[in-house]
C-alpha cells in the first residue's frame, strides 16, 4: 500500500517537461518552490525489501563491473564501471543486499537524471515527500542539496560539525531505507560526506552497554525544521513529525542489529529522566562521533552518487566550502519498514565470526 497522494504525485511528475537540475542551479543558484499543497498523513505499508531477492554472491554486479573495492573494512564500496541508470531489476535486487551488507556504496561518472533516479527509487519503495523542504517545480519527491557563498552564516552559527550527523528523516514512522544522492556540481575543494556504521556503532559498545540499549526507545522529532518552516512562511504539509524508534534495530535483509540514534533527530529516550536522557544520548552521539574506525569520507567528484542505508547509517555533510562555491546535487529518499528489534537477531561481528567458524 503506497502512502497518501503517490498517485497525485506521480500524475504531477509525468506532466512536468524533463528538468535539467544541474544547469538549473548554475543558472539560477536556488531554484526551489515551497507550494502550499498539503498532504495527508503518511499511510503504513508493508515493506517489501528487493535485497531478500538478491543473489548472496551480487553475480550481476560483480560479473559485469569493471571494478569494486571496500573503502573501509567496515563501511563504504565504490564501483566502476555500471551506469545506475542502465541497471537491470536483478542488478537492482543485488545492490540493496550490497547496500544493506555495506552501509553505502559509490559510484562516479553516472548519467543518471532526476527523473530517471524517480524510477530507480520506487524500485526500492514509496518516494518520500519532505514535510517541509522546497523541491523543484513539479518534482516534490525530490529533495534538493544547494549551498553556495550566498548562504547565510548564522545557519551555521549554533552548529558545531559533529552536530551534522544524521539518518535521513528518522522522525518519521517508517523512515527511509536505500537512498540515493547525486552531487553534480562542486567547488573547487571541499564539500565531502562522512558515514558511519550502526552496525559496527553497536558491536563497539561493551556488553553492559549492549544489554542497556536493546531495553529503549528513543523519540525522534522533525520539530525544528517545523519551526523552521513556520518562520519562513513556508507550509507545514503533514501534521506528525515525530515517531518513537527503538534504539537498536534489525536490518530485515542481513538480520544484523544497528544503533539507531543520531544527534539530527533523536531528541530523547522513553522512560528516562531529562538528566538520564541526556546523559545516555550524549554518550552515545559521542561513541558516533568519535568513531573514526567505522566512519568513511568521500570525496566527490561531479556526478558522482552515493547509494546509502539510512537503517543503519548516519551520514554528515562537511560544510567547509561556503566560502569557496556552491555544492548542488538531489536526494531520492524511498521509505523501508518501520523500525523493529528481533531479540533473535545478530549483530555484524557475531555472523562475520560464525561463518568464519563454518568455513574452517
Amino acid at each position: 500500500m503506497s502512502p497518501p497522494n503517490s498517485e497525485l504525485i506521480s500524475e504531477v511528475t509525468q506532466g512536468i517537461e524533463k528538468i535539467d537540475l544541474k544547469q538549473l542551479a548554475r543558472e539560477k543558484g536556488r531554484y526551489l518552490v515551497y507550494p502550499e499543497t498539503k498532504y495527508e498523513e503518511l499511510a503504513e505499508f508493508e515493506h517489501k525489501d528487493p535485497g531478500h531477492r538478491a543473489d548472496p554472491k551480487k553475480a550481476s554486479l560483480y560479473d559485469n563491473a569493471e571494478k569494486i573495492f571496500d573503502l573501509t573494512p567496515q563501511i563504504g564500496t565504490e564501483i566502476h564501471g555500471l551506469q545506475l541508470s542502465q541497471l537491470t531489476d536483478k542488478q537492482k535486487d543485488d545492490l540493496a543486499l550490497l547496500v544493506a551488507e555495506r552501509g553505502v556504496v559509490f559510484f562516479r561518472k553516472q548519467d543518471i537524471n532526476v527523473h530517471q533516479a524517480i524510477e530507480f527509487g520506487k524500485h526500492y519503495g514509496p518516494l518520500h515527500v519532505h514535510n517541509t523542504f522546497g523541491h523543484p517545480e513539479g518534482l516534490p519527491e525530490i529533495h534538493v542539496v544547494y549551498f553556495d557563498t550566498k548562504t547565510p552564516k548564522n545557519y551555521f552559527e549554533n552548529r558545531s560539525a559533529g552536530d551534522g550527523w544524521h539518518s535521513d528523516v528518522s522522525y518519521e514512522k517508517q523512515p527511509p531505507g536505500l537512498t540515493l544522492l547525486k552531487i553534480d556540481l562542486l567547488p573547487k575543494t571541499g564539500g565531502d560526506t562522512m558515514w558511519s556504521s550502526g552496525y559496527s556503532a553497536y558491536d563497539r559498545l561493551s556488553p553492559a552497554w549492549k544489554k542497556f540499549v536493546e531495553g529503549l526507545e528513543a523519540v525522534h522529532s522533525g520539530e525544528e525544521q517545523v519551526q523552521q518552516a513556520n518562520a519562513q512562511g513556508h507550509t507545514v504539509r503533514r501534521k506528525t513529525w515525530n515517531a518513537v524508534h527503538p534504539v537498536v534495530r534489525t536490518h530485515p535483509v542481513t538480520g544484523w542489529k544497528a544503533l539507531y540514534i543520531q544527534p539530527g533527530f533523536t531528541r530523547s529516550i522513553v522512560g528516562l529522566t531529562r538528566r538520564e536522557s541526556k546523559a545516555v544520548l550524549d554518550f552515545l552521539f559521542d561513541h558516533i562521533e568519535s568513531g573514526l574506525d567505522f566512519q568513511v569520507r568521500f570525496r566527490w567528484e561531479e556526478d558522482s552518487v552515493a547509494v546509502w542505508d539510512n537503517r543503519v547509517t548516519a551520514h554528515n555533510a562537511i560544510f567547509d566550502y561556503l566560502d569557496e562555491g556552491a555544492r548542488h546535487g538531489f536526494r531520492v529518499t524511498p521509505q523501508a519498514e518501520k523500525p523493529y528489534l528481533d531479540p533473535n537477531s545478530k549483530s555484524k561481528h557475531e555472523d562475520d565470526l560464525a561463518k568464519r567458524n563454518l568455513a574452517q
